[in-house]
């Protein structure tokens, strides 16, 4: 039978140990409890060392895991999805080395949390209309294609106008969201650009908020909907880990006991 290590989700400043009941990832939903060092702790359960599987119900429970931190304490940095230590003793171990960064990030960190916003056009056809009116090369471009009767040249000026095209989509897209995070900038502490998908999404922002100003963040997107709502939809998350604005490393083959 293969040995459990120990399956680590967060870390948190606590004086005593947690029990969130039978919630980790795995089939059997395994006890997550906490691991600490003077004060300082990481939520665990147990999962054997080589057998992680890399699933979508095993990031799921990874999450609520976090989730539920989050409703008891105020400060919860959290761990990559997939990190396992051997022993209780590695974790330990780990604490005890790293003490003053996990400490200094649980302070800068304290009633923060995360919350995301999309933003997707409604009609791309008016996006792409005003593309056009804005830039003259492309309309150009288009009078060339339209007189090319090669079909090898057509061909070629209509590749140059879709990439023309792709990158004055890409200059809108980072356009409207600096207007967007224009507006959020009084309220929040920090904020990330992440990718979009797809030419109607233009925005994908996180956020770091107080944990305390959630009503003035829904009342800012409550605001926005009523200037956008005829050309843009926003989907915005509840509270989230803090995923976005903490890169904290740990490798399991660098415990060091």
């Amino acid at each position: 039978m293969e040995r459990d290590g120990k399956y680590i989700y967060c870390i948190i400043e606590s004086d005593y140990d947690i029990n969130l009941g039978p919630i980790g990832v795995g089939v059997d939903g395994d006890l997550v409890s906490t691991i600490g060092f003077d004060g300082v702790c990481m939520v665990v359960s147990n999962h054997p060392i080589n057998d992680f599987k890399m699933t979508p119900e095993n990031m799921i429970a990874h999450q609520k895991v976090i989730e539920e931190v989050m409703k008891e304490f105020d400060s919860v940095i959290p761990i990559g999805f997939g990190t396992i230590a051997a022993t209780p003793d590695e974790i330990r171990n780990l604490l005890s080395r790293r003490h003053n960064e996990f400490k200094e990030l649980l302070l800068q960190f304290k009633n923060k949390v995360e919350l995301n916003v999309c933003g997707t056009w409604k009609n791309m056809k008016d996006i792409y209309n005003e593309i056009d009116k804005k830039h003259s090369n492309l309309q150009k471009i288009r009078k060339e294609i339209d007189k090319l009767l090669d079909l090898e040249k057509r061909n070629l000026k209509i590749s140059e106008a879709g990439v023309f095209v792709q990158q004055a989509l890409e200059e809108k897209k980072e356009e409207e969201a600096d207007n967007i995070i224009d507006v959020f900038r009084r309220s929040v502490f920090d904020y990330k650009v992440n990718k979009t998908n797809g030419d109607d999404k233009f925005m994908n922002i996180a956020f770091l908020v107080n944990s305390g100003r959630e009503k003035e963040f829904d009342n800012i997107m409550n605001d926005l909907g009523v200037k956008y709502g005829d050309r843009s939809d926003f989907v915005y998350s509840t509270q989230l880990p803090i995923y976005n604005f903490v890169d904290l490393k740990i490798f399991p083959e660098k415990w060091e006991l």
